[in-house]
């Protein structure tokens, strides 16, 4: 199969009474409270143990095998059933808890067995999401991948903040070995739904079975070769580049600079959490007729946004942050949704890889920019460039036919 058209195997409900998909979007909720819950575990742990350098260097630990390992990873995606795939590695994954929590009930904590659970859990994450990432379109019709992306990333934005939310509490009372358990607890119920309950509607096309590199270099020239994917995945690849830095590390510097506190760093960040969960939410009840050219408009809203962080008082950067989560939730469901339904689904998992891999090379990069560029500059400057940069980059598809025409309600009927 060649065909980017999956082939129905059974004939799924309407979304809003599909009880079984809203019971994975909950499952996967409670798997990214308990994701949250560990990694505070972790960071504390680390910090209780060794030097903020080498604390630094844990927690960071997973970020250069995942990227080593992911096209690796969407090479499976493309060529295995994506449900064994994320039952073995949520299996690793379970395995990789349960030995850090006997480990720790045997001995203190060290710095090695704090870098085998971050580096374990990259190379877990490697193979997983670029197969998670294509479960959707097994799931769902092409019509309703905008209503699954928007409660999916709701769900997950609040089971992310409420495992955040208990995780100190947690490290506090039971330390990082009742974490891991809780973590792997809900990974085991991951598991359980997935082989029991998550059965597949949709046969995607499988990628032709040859060498691993052959298959990667046959990734890149897919890409070559279809503007529409290209322009999407190099607009998902830029998405954190510009607002991570200026979120990470220019709203604190701006609070230093202003006096406001760490406080107010506080309520930014609260309420750019508040507006991507509202962002996200509103696809399901406002969804656009034209999903690709308003998820592309709202992020060039949102570049002008990240410019406004640089400049005026406390409660215009307290509406720039959370305009900033608005369009950031909102743009994500709909161009998700668009990049599910547009990339070849022999293709899907090896681009979604390439997707991850931009974060995951050239946020430290972006991150060490702005830094450089707030340290040698008037702060504002670093804001004008990055938001700059993201007004222009977005505004590249929005000059294209295919995004401004492009509507999944035209694509489900055909």
């Amino acid at each position: 199969m060649t065909s980017a058209e999956p082939v129905q195997l059974a004939e799924p409900p309407a979304f809003r009474r599909d009880h079984r998909i809203h019971a994975w979007i909950l499952v996967k909720a409670l798997s990214d409270a308990g994701d949250a819950l560990w990694t505070i575990a972790l960071a504390w742990t680390a910090v209780q143990t060794a030097s903020p350098a080498v604390a630094g260097l844990i927690v960071a630990a997973g970020t250069l095998p995942r990227a080593v390992v992911l096209l690796f990873g969407g090479v499976i995606a493309d060529r295995s059933d994506a449900r064994r795939v994320m039952m073995l590695f949520n299996a690793v994954r379970v395995c990789v808890l349960v030995t850090v929590a006997l480990w720790m009930l045997a001995a203190p904590p060290t710095v090695g067995a704090l870098l085998f659970a971050a580096v374990a859990f990259g190379v877990c994450d490697a193979f997983y999401e670029p197969s998670a990432g294509t479960i959707a379109r097994r799931l769902v019709r092409t019509t309703d991948l905008s209503s699954y992306g928007a409660f999916s990333q709701t769900a997950s934005r609040l089971g992310t903040m409420a495992g955040a939310a208990v995780g100190g509490v947690i490290v506090a009372y039971a330390g990082l070995v009742g974490s891991a358990t809780i973590n792997a607890v809900t990974f085991a119920v991951v598991i359980a739904f997935i082989a029991i309950w998550l059965r597949p509607r949709f046969l995607l096309a499988r990628a032709d079975r040859q060498s691993a590199l052959r298959e990667i270099a046959g990734g890149f020239r897919h890409l070559a070769g279809n503007p529409t994917t290209r322009t999407l995945v190099v607009a998902l690849s830029g998405l954190n580049l510009a607002v991570g830095p200026a979120v990470g590390i220019g709203l604190a510097l701006r609070a230093q600079d202003e006096g406001w506190g760490a406080q107010a760093v506080g309520l930014f960040e609260a309420l750019l959490g508040l507006g991507a969960a509202l962002g996200a939410v509103s696809v399901a009840r406002w969804r656009p007729l034209r999903e690709a050219r308003a998820g592309f408009r709202a992020l060039v809203l949102q570049g002008a946004a990240i410019v406004a962080l640089g400049w005026g008082p406390a409660w215009g950067v307290a509406a720039s942050a959370f305009v900033i989560g608005a369009t950031a939730g909102y743009a994500s469901v709909v161009l998700s949704a668009t990049f599910s339904a547009t990339v070849d689904t022999a293709f899907l998992g090896r681009m979604g890889s390439l997707t991850r891999l931009g974060d995951d090379c050239l946020m430290p990069l972006a991150m060490a920019a702005f830094g450089m560029l707030a340290s040698t500059t008037a702060l504002w400057v670093p804001f004008a460039l990055f938001g700059g940069a993201m007004m222009a980059l977005m505004i590249v598809p929005l000059t294209t036919p295919a995004f401004r025409t492009m509507s999944l309600r035209a694509a489900g009927s055909a």
